[in-house]
């Protein structure tokens, strides 16, 4: 299960689960659109895995599969 992280870790956007703009890797790196299709060019920074849009949980999902709180910031430089 995708642990669905809550912001971007480029930019720290706030990406809730049923967002169309989040972008993740193999990995589950999150990113927003704006940093993928910007500065990032597609490509993680951390692992330089494709980056792609990330699947939206079902609403009646989330109550037994929440999504993540902890916010995740820069892993790369």
């Amino acid at each position: 299960m995708l642990e669905l992280r809550p912001n971007c870790e480029s930019c720290d956007k706030d990406l809730p689960p049923e967002s169309p703009s989040a972008r993740i890797c193999s990995f589950e790196c999150t990113f927003c659109v704006d940093c993928c299709d910007g500065h990032l060019q597609g490509a993680c920074p951390n692992c330089g895995g494709e980056l792609v849009r990330r699947p939206i949980r079902p609403a009646n999902k989330l109550a037994s599969f929440p999504a993540s709180t902890q916010r995740v910031g820069q892993q790369y430089q």
